[in-house]
């Protein structure tokens, strides 16, 4: 096939979101297409700068299904309307005509979806047609049509295996020093990993006991009658906490008053307050812990399935392009629960970009400090499986650092004012 396919990474990188790379890579060398990659995402296609991924091994490929981070670096940078920001879109129809390149894979969440959507809209008008696919990507969850998002297995089965392990801590320590734990995760406005934490106990006494979730505004005499409550009949408590829980008010509980590159409020730490709030008011000696990079970072307890959804979405993205489909997402179908099956199918992405899929009301327990079974048989499939990465003599993981070569560039320097 004539023309290049340029791939780029974008905003919070995964456990598996270079899995999704290797499949784009491995694939569109079996159809003998070139493929670029945008240093820093759409930033970088924006200063033409461009790695030839042509230039790295086989073997170097492979070992991107089991190397976390983002392997050609990522950004949070969102394109406005055409109206508003045209210079870059015409720049970027620029960079794409001087190399040549024909498909654009764009591998991200909710705010890549919309930029995806906006590229392949604006390609014919200016003169230059490049086939767009939007390749899904987010731990937290929460894009819409697609069943679940890849990199969200894996932040799940770290969450589940930290709450239990850290429970289990806890519970030795209870008698004389810590009474409750209190971890924070990540989810701004949909609870989908504090709801897997859900996943490491069954019964009422087992952790976590609580699990506070953006869908449930938090009432704080509610909150510490539970955890009191926790103490005394197990004489410990677990909770986990979204880092996008609301008061009554619908303001962040731990919001510092600043925003980030796409507009979203800048968070501070919800799991400090809320123990220093249980030892201000319950007098309970507390831990607590933020997971942070931590929990998006973990392959080395990545899921199995996370991984296999990671490389197929890439896989499908290169075929979908390749075979002139527009607009479109790779989207995970699951078609059964037990056994659990799933397939890969195109949705539009005009069903994705700004569209939100938030925790259902039927996966929260009754007293909202919980999951209900529905939820039990959405996630478990999720976290199942282990795909080790390889291990070295000295004991650590054997990841892989590309070459990322650099493609020569063709046209004049371009500043980016709006970071």
């Amino acid at each position: 096939m004539q023309g290049n396919l340029l791939y780029a990474q974008s905003g919070g990188v995964t456990a598996v979101i270079n899995a999704t790379a290797c499949a784009v890579i491995e694939t569109a060398r079996k159809h003998k297409v070139r493929v670029l990659a945008a240093r820093n995402g759409i930033i970088g296609a924006l200063r033409e700068d461009l790695i030839d991924t042509s230039r790295e091994t086989v073997a170097a490929i492979a070992a991107l299904r089991h190397t976390p981070g983002g392997a050609f670096g990522s950004c949070r940078f969102k394109l406005k309307s055409l109206e508003e920001s045209r210079a870059q879109y015409e720049r970027l129809i620029e960079v794409f005509r001087a190399h040549d390149i024909r498909w654009f894979l764009y591998n991200g969440g909710n705010d890549s979806a919309d930029t995806s959507l906006k590229i392949s809209r604006i390609g014919k008008a200016l003169g230059h047609e490049v086939t767009v696919v939007g390749v899904p990507k987010t731990v937290d969850n929460d894009l819409a049509v697609t069943d679940c998002c890849p990199g969200f297995g894996s932040v799940a089965k770290y969450t589940a295996v930290s709450t239990l392990e850290a429970s289990l801590d806890v519970a030795s320590m209870a008698e004389s020093s810590t009474k409750v734990f209190v971890m924070e995760v990540m989810g701004r406005h949909a609870g989908w990993i504090a709801a897997a934490a859900g996943l490491a106990g069954h019964g009422a006494d087992e952790p976590p006991h609580v699990i506070l979730f953006p869908e449930i505004v938090f009432d704080e005499a509610k909150f510490l009658a539970r955890v009191k409550a926790t103490v005394e009949r197990v004489g410990w408590c677990t909770v986990v906490v979204s880092e996008g829980v609301r008061n009554a008010d619908g303001r962040f509980l731990s919001e510092v008053g600043t925003r980030d590159a796409f507009g979203h409020a800048q968070l501070g730490g919800v799991a400090p307050m809320l123990a220093q709030l249980v030892k201000d008011r319950l007098g309970y000696k507390y831990h607590w812990a933020m997971p942070d990079y931590l929990q998006r970072s973990a392959r080395h307890v990545a899921s199995k399935t996370d991984v296999e959804h990671a490389y197929a979405v890439g896989k499908a993205g290169v075929q979908y392009a390749l075979a002139g489909r527009n607009a479109v997402m790779p989207a995970i179908v699951r078609t059964s629960d037990a056994p659990y099956r799933w397939k890969i199918e195109p949705v539009p992405l005009s069903k994705v970009a700004n569209h939100e899929k938030k925790l259902p009301k039927r996966f929260i327990s009754r007293d909202g400090y919980g999951i209900t079974d529905a939820a039990r048989r959405y996630l478990e499939p999720l976290v199942r499986g282990e795909d080790a990465p390889p291990y070295g003599k000295d004991g650590l993981p054997r990841y892989v650092r590309l070459k990322n070569t650099s493609v020569a560039k063709k046209l004049p320097a371009y500043a980016i004012a709006d970071k």
